[in-house]
């Protein structure tokens, strides 16, 4: 019985240890408009994750440093948390921004240096930002990305991410981010019949401006898609932070995005 019982605790901690919750916010204008208050609400919101990858970090002075100042806030909450900041994307027809990735140094582990898209950096604006960590003895590439708008057309720079994975043979590509464009788009299919799957399907994730008739959220455009022979899916969903406010004017001060996660495993 004893033995039983051992053998049970050590798979679930074994379990618990090897599932990994990654959390992915378009966190508007990321910088120095960002108050204190505005980031011990972010802390709180995505401080049960192990890595977190936030778009929308502006270019020039204010958002290094509100990562850095968020970074020091979760690290006061009694986990230890590392961050990783992109230098300015590279495309001059749309607003240059940054991208950035914190993580719970204890659950996952950075491999090498994070980088921007070389390849397609012209083609798409904001080039994604990847990142791989190390989990377990197993590693999981994020790249997160945030598309240009819906009326510049999205899908000319997405259509490009087809190519991604023969260019990063060896990696466990996790495509995450704001995309500006919904999942059941053709201009995903390609992907899909790759084996990338999106974590969520028909599911908002877009402040409006007013909620009417209780309904707070406008369009479909986060998501994450990771594949499926090398990723367990545990869960997924988002979060609808915004009804900790007031009112959604109060909530857009954080982000007019909601954030969106998974949980998983590694195979």
């Amino acid at each position: 019985m004893k033995n039983i019982f051992l053998s049970l605790l050590l798979f679930f901690s074994f379990s618990s240890f090897s599932q990994t919750k990654i959390l992915s916010w378009n966190l508007e204008n990321f910088g120095k408009s960002k108050t204190t208050t505005d980031l011990n609400c972010i802390a709180k919101t995505i401080l049960d994750y192990d890595i977190v990858t936030i778009q929308e970090v502006v270019a020039g002075y204010g958002g290094a440093q509100t990562v850095a100042k968020l970074a020091a806030i979760l690290n006061e909450k009694g986990t230890k948390w590392d961050y990783s900041i992109s230098n300015p994307t590279s495309g001059s027809s749309y607003k240059t921004e940054r991208y950035a990735f914190i993580w719970k140094t204890n659950k996952v582990k950075l491999k090498g240096n994070p980088w921007l898209e070389k390849k397609y950096h012209l083609e798409i604006d904001r080039e994604p930002y990847f990142a791989t960590f190390e989990i377990g003895k197993k590693t999981i590439t994020l790249a997160s990305f945030h598309a240009i708008t819906k009326s510049k057309q999205p899908e000319t720079e997405i259509k490009y991410f087809k190519f991604l994975p023969q260019e990063y043979p060896d990696l466990n590509l996790v495509f995450i981010g704001d995309f500006n464009c919904p999942e059941k788009h053709t201009v995903f299919n390609p992907l899909k019949k790759m084996g990338y799957t999106p974590i969520l399907k028909n599911q908002k994730t877009t402040l409006k401006k007013k909620c009417k008739d209780n309904l707070c959220l406008a369009s479909e455009f986060d998501n994450m898609f990771y594949k499926t022979n090398t990723i367990n899916f545990i869960n997924s969903g988002v979060i609808h932070f915004y009804q900790n406010f007031n009112s959604l004017e109060e909530a857009g001060k954080i982000s007019d995005h909601i954030p969106i996660w998974i949980e998983l495993s590694l195979k």
